[in-house]
């Protein structure tokens, strides 16, 4: 891993990496990683369905898995006891078996044992907590889901480095995949996402995030 990645901390003191691959960092550096995952993905994502008994959620890509740990841990914040499955493909797989090594925040100590038991089999199944984690192609891992996700985390590298995340194919796919009344969160901004998003049949809102945490808005999209 160490070739190809390099460990970055952010702004909130949670650390993220660099992907010399891609050319990018997994989180924004500016926003910090924890705070990026619980603000642009799980709170406007995860508030808008917790009434439910069940939740199922897709986290493209699992990564170093923030968005998930962070999925844990704001249930647990708010009392949540209904049942949470979470699907995530991810490519590397070198990094999956590299998650037990990393340094993650006091916030996901709790859930630590998850991500050890993720790394050594792509899989966490405990009480009221599915998680699934696929090694291989997110583009034909989300043709499996039809009419059964509540929320996607749209959490790609951006689209000028990893196009097939964000092709019209792609995500005519991840709506195909939602539950009606189900939403999509992504960091993105980019015109020519959000013109993708709508030709595909999503209503698309702006992310309102209180300024005083000076993190930059993302995208919302919605399945009516």
């Amino acid at each position: 891993m160490e070739e190809k990645l390099q460990l970055k901390k952010t702004r909130d003191g949670s650390f993220t990496i660099y992907s010399k691959e891609y050319n990018e960092h997994y989180h924004s550096v500016k926003d910090g990683a924890l705070k990026e995952s619980l603000y642009k993905h799980v709170i406007p994502g995860f508030d808008r369905v917790k009434g439910k008994d069940e939740i199922n959620i897709l986290d493209i890509c699992f990564g170093i898995g923030f968005n998930t740990l962070t999925t844990l841990y704001y249930a647990k914040q708010i009392g949540f006891l209904g049942k949470i499955n979470i699907y995530s493909p991810e490519l590397n797989k070198d990094l999956i078996r590299s998650l037990k090594l990393l340094p993650y925040p006091k916030e996901f100590l709790e859930f630590l044992p998850t991500i050890y038991e993720i790394s050594q089999n792509y899989i966490y199944q405990k009480k009221n907590i599915n998680i699934e984690v696929f090694p291989g192609d997110a583009t034909q891992y989300v043709k499996k889901f039809q009419n059964k996700l509540d929320i996607v985390y749209q959490d790609a590298f951006s689209s000028k480095k990893n196009p097939e995340l964000w092709s019209e194919e792609f995500f005519s796919d991840l709506y195909k995949g939602m539950k009606k009344n189900g939403i999509l969160t992504t960091y993105s901004q980019a015109k020519g996402v959000r013109h993708t998003m709508e030709s595909v049949g999503f209503t698309l809102d702006e992310q309102k995030i209180d300024n005083s945490l000076t993190i930059r808005s993302g995208t919302l999209g919605y399945k009516y």
